[in-house]
């Protein structure tokens, strides 16, 4: 349970156990994708709902009810209590999300073209916008499911030894 007393600067909420959560001064343990219900975009824009197809084990919860009860601790309660409520918010701030299997253009044109219009917001003087990593090598092994599973490991491994 939450307690109030947590004094922590940096908190962990996932699945996996990913890096960040040896960074962590509290862990909050969430469910995995196939343990809860949830909304996730695809690569292609199309918002899906899923349900959930087993329980999560030990004290793990859905992501949105550790945030929720994290709120109310912190004296800002957010205003739902199931995730169809979740959903109803959700669908004001981003509407598309209500809209499962359509797909939505993911582009910003008319946003840049009205920012174009208004003038420069500010200046990049000698600082370059080149990308750190301008091509992503193991695109599958971007998440944290997906490092942790043995099978993607030898799948990477394989694709790696034919290269």
């Amino acid at each position: 349970e939450l307690s109030s007393g947590i004094n922590a600067e940096y908190g962990y909420v996932g699945s996996h156990g990913d890096a960040g959560a040896s960074l962590a001064d509290v862990v909050l343990p969430a469910a995995a994708y196939t343990e809860k219900s949830g909304t996730f975009v695809n690569t292609e824009g199309r918002a899906q709902l899923t349900t959930k197809a087993t329980n999560p084990p030990g004290l793990a919860r859905d992501d949105w009810k550790i945030i929720r009860a994290l709120s109310e601790i912190a004296d800002a309660k957010l205003p739902y209590d199931t995730v169809q409520e979740l959903r109803r918010d959700m669908g004001t701030v981003a509407p598309h999300l209500l809209r499962a299997g359509d797909r939505e253009e993911a582009n910003f044109f008319a946003q840049a073209a009205q920012l174009t219009q208004s003038g420069p917001t500010h200046t990049l003087g000698d600082s370059s916008l080149d990308a750190p990593i301008n091509r992503l090598r193991d695109f599958y092994m971007t998440n944290t499911i997906s490092r942790a599973s043995q099978t993607m490991a030898k799948c990477v491994k394989a694709c790696d030894d034919m290269v």
